[in-house]
């Protein structure tokens, strides 16, 4: 089991991604699968508070960035097939959270 300070730690070093890949055009677009319990519409100022905080450090979903939203909806039984529909598409890191 993953512990919060692990996830942190991940989160963390998004930021360490390769500074080459940093405004350069044509640069390699990072795909982040986001795993959550919640829909969208339930989660969105958590969701509103990802998306900035990762456009600060020049990620910005359309140029260089993908994030690929997948929510249980409440139902932790689905998250082993989310996770593996993740995996399918590719993506480069995969974000979840754990409620407390």
């Amino acid at each position: 089991m993953i512990r919060r300070r692990e996830v942190i730690t991940l989160l963390g070093g998004t930021a360490a991604w390769p500074i080459a890949a940093h405004g350069q055009q044509g640069a390699k677009v990072w795909r982040i699968g986001m795993l959550e319990t919640l829909p969208l519409t339930e989660n969105a100022s958590n969701f509103a508070a990802f998306r900035n905080t990762l456009r600060e450090l020049a990620y910005v979903e359309g140029r260089n960035l993908v994030i690929e939203y997948r929510s249980a909806n409440g139902r932790a039984e689905r998250f082993p097939s989310l996770a593996t529909e993740l995996i399918g598409l590719n993506i480069d890191v995969m974000v979840t959270r754990q409620e407390c």
